[in-house]
């Protein structure tokens, strides 16, 4: 009877982890599909693009990709894309692991206050300030420049970085610190060399998240910059796509183009992004 209920409790176990797993594969397949569609048709002809239905392209046309780049500007799109990118997430990762820092392990008048001032920003969506923050760029002179593009999204990613370093740096040990001290490390030295390579899987996290949000970010751009010059990939691929939205190989290729360097980026990191989510949420 003990073998019975075992057996039926092993096959139960096994017929839940089977069903778990097609769910799971199946939403897989929901998100890879449109990807692999996309770059299947990038490869093919305007005129097979609706005709040809199949994954896997007979005689691809690696040619529309050299023709998306070159006609399109995603040259110079994509070198605007990769300075936006890099400069917004160290300048998130610089600003808030600082604050993060003195919200944790200094102590100061204000210092709670401050740190709920930078949590209700969270509350607050972008678009929503686009009026204020435009008229305050115009002030300054930044519309339609770099820098009026790059302060506005370190300031809108602090906040999440903020909180999430936050919590590692407080369980940082006070004997460690001591410690560092002892060595003749000073407040600096001790969040430079303790905290920050402790704080390694939440700055995993945030530099990811950054990556994506700027890598992806179309609304902000459209607002401040009119210049193709100074124009990232998905602001660039609206002009391309009014250019050329009758030529679908050339879209889809353009598209793709945007796409390819996010997903590797994700795909290297993934192993951190889950480490650091993981170890936040039992810290929180």
């Amino acid at each position: 009877m003990i073998k019975f209920k075992m057996n039926r409790y092993v096959t139960h176990k096994r017929l839940k982890g089977f069903l778990m797993h097609l769910v799971l594969v199946s939403v897989a397949v929901t998100c890879i599909f449109p990807l692999v569609w996309m770059f299947s048709s990038s490869l093919k002809t305007q005129d097979t693009v609706f005709s040809d239905m199949s994954i896997f392209v007979n005689n691809p046309k690696w040619g529309n990709y050299c023709e998306a780049w070159t006609k399109g500007r995603f040259g110079t799109y994509f070198f605007n894309s990769i300075l936006y990118t890099t400069s917004v997430v160290a300048g998130v990762v610089f600003f808030a692991s600082l604050a993060a820092f003195a919200f944790a392990r200094l102590n100061f008048p204000g210092k709670n206050l401050l740190f709920y001032m930078f949590l209700i920003t969270m509350m607050i969506p972008i678009p929503g300030s686009f009026i204020a923050l435009y008229v305050l760029l115009s002030k300054l002179n930044l519309i339609n420049t770099r820098l009026g593009y790059i302060l506005p999204q370190i300031n809108a990613g602090l906040a999440l970085a903020i909180y999430l370093l936050k919590t590692f740096f407080e369980e940082i040990p006070k004997d460690l610190e001591d410690s560092a001290k002892i060595d003749g490390c000073g407040k600096f030295g001790v969040y430079w060399h303790i905290a920050m390579p402790l704080a390694k899987p939440a700055i995993a996290v945030i530099v990811v998240f950054n990556a994506m949000a700027v890598w992806n970010e179309y609304l902000l751009a459209m607002l401040i910059l009119s210049s193709k010059s100074l124009m990232p990939l998905q602001r660039g691929l609206m002009v391309f796509q009014g250019a050329h939205i009758t030529r679908y190989p050339l879209l889809m290729a353009g598209i793709t183009i945007t796409v390819i360097p996010i997903v590797i980026v994700y795909l290297l990191m993934q192993r951190h992004i889950i480490t650091g989510i993981t170890a936040g949420a039992v810290k929180g």
